[in-house]
């Protein structure tokens, strides 16, 4: 292996070596990395790794490889390697005088040891292969890493079939075992089966938590939709393929074969409802708001009525009066005063976007501008309806005054 990997570097040719290897090694050359002089870069700060540590998916699935290639790990000689997708290393385990080695070959957590950063070993090819994968001491392209063997499984999401990480174990070339592959094969699919089991778990808390708001939508067909766009209710059952095809944004869409939808976000995390609306309702205005001589605003919605409490009523009114969108801070003074609190506020407007769904946006807080209203078309006659007469909200009676309206 060592004269095959010679005369690749020397002359571009190589004898007795393996088809990915040399395919791998053909990659690195490509890129320009050379094998004497390159060393793979340490490209994470501690910030970053702080920061994909705790957010991404190898966080969640380390303690299942801890666990299950502990032996491997803790043996003499030997260390682990968990990394993200990009080939990144996350964390690195094993005893002190090996750690000590390996990080003369910058073997270290936050370096980039994708083959883009590092050429042919165990946790690049087997990131770049999508399958488990060993490399064997002078099939490394660089010549830092030949005294080690290295054997690394990518580990995929279960709902997308996407790579998110990489376990690797790595030991010296003389410590090598013959069961490696099959054991860093089964850790990545037991950290796997406990990403299926987490999803399972948080897929059925979404159905539980968002269970009513979807079933109280005004349509015959609805459903609710992950972040990445799994479909994990269906109202009826299969009206919607098993997954969205695109990116979920709120508003009208169009399904693959033509039919018309409506997508709403329902949390920040991602979670959207998607309904088919009723026949006619796309025609229709998109919302139309009935405040004049009523205490309390009627509001038509996609073919269907919904009678506002009192503050959601004010709130309509207010944004729908100043189209340019209002902070929470300005919506609390014209509800309450000057003493009102923006964090009630804001509650007021997460139950009333459950109604309007994505036809009000935040930041700032503002309605769409097909809603419309019955006090901004009075006509030439002046209508002596009050708007909410009952309300005492501050920006109300100044909307009054403004109608010309009785307050």
């Amino acid at each position: 292996m060592a004269e095959a990997r010679d005369d690749l570097l020397a002359e571009g040719r190589a004898r007795q070596v393996r088809t990915d290897v040399r395919a791998s090694w053909d990659r690195a050359r490509r890129r320009g990395l050379h094998p004497d002089r390159h060393v793979p870069q340490v490209v994470l700060t501690d910030d970053d790794l702080r920061e994909l540590r705790a957010t991404g998916p190898m966080g969640t699935v380390l303690p299942t490889l801890l666990t299950s290639l502990d032996a491997a790990a803790s043996e003499p000689g030997h260390i682990l390697f968990v990394g993200d997708a990009r080939g990144h290393l996350l964390w690195v385990r094993g005893d002190a005088s090996t750690r000590r080695a390996a990080e003369r070959a910058n073997l270290v957590s936050g370096a980039r040891w994708s083959e883009a950063g590092a050429g042919t070993n165990g946790v690049g090819t087997a990131l770049a292969l999508g399958r488990p994968f060993q490399v064997r001491g002078a099939e490394h392209y660089l010549s830092l890493a030949m005294e080690y063997t290295c054997t690394a499984a990518p580990i995929r999401d279960p709902a997308t079939g996407e790579l998110v990480g990489v376990v690797d174990v790595t030991c010296r070339r003389r410590d090598a075992r013959a069961l490696a592959l099959p054991l860093v094969t089964a850790a990545a699919r037991l950290a796997e089966a406990h990403l299926a089991d987490l999803y399972r778990r948080r897929d059925a808390e979404a159905r539980a938590r968002y269970a009513d708001r979807i079933s109280a939508r005004s349509s015959d067909r609805n459903a609710l939709v992950s972040a990445d766009g799994r479909v994990l209710h269906a109202e009826p059952r299969g009206w919607l393929p098993p997954r969205w095809q695109g990116p979920l944004t709120e508003g009208p869409a169009t399904l693959p074969d033509g039919r018309p939808v409506i997508v709403e976000r329902l949390s920040r995390t991602g979670m959207f409802a998607v309904r088919a609306p009723r026949r006619g309702a796309l025609d229709a205005p998109a919302a139309h708001v009935t405040a004049l001589g009523l205490d309390r605003a009627m509001l038509t919605l996609d073919g269907a009525t919904h009678r506002l409490s009192v503050r959601h009523s004010e709130l309509v009114v207010l944004l729908l009066a100043h189209p340019e969108g209002l902070t929470a801070a300005a919506l609390a003074e014209q509800v309450y005063g000057s003493g009102g609190k923006v964090v009630t506020v804001r509650a007021e407007l997460a139950r009333l976007r459950r109604i309007l769904g994505y036809r009000l946006s935040a930041n700032p807080y503002r309605l769409d501008p097909a809603v419309s209203a019955d006090f901004q078309h009075r006509g030439e006659q002046p209508d002596e309806r009050a708007l909410l007469p009952g309300s005492r909200a501050p920006g109300i009676l100044r909307l009054r005054a403004a109608l010309g309206a009785p307050r």
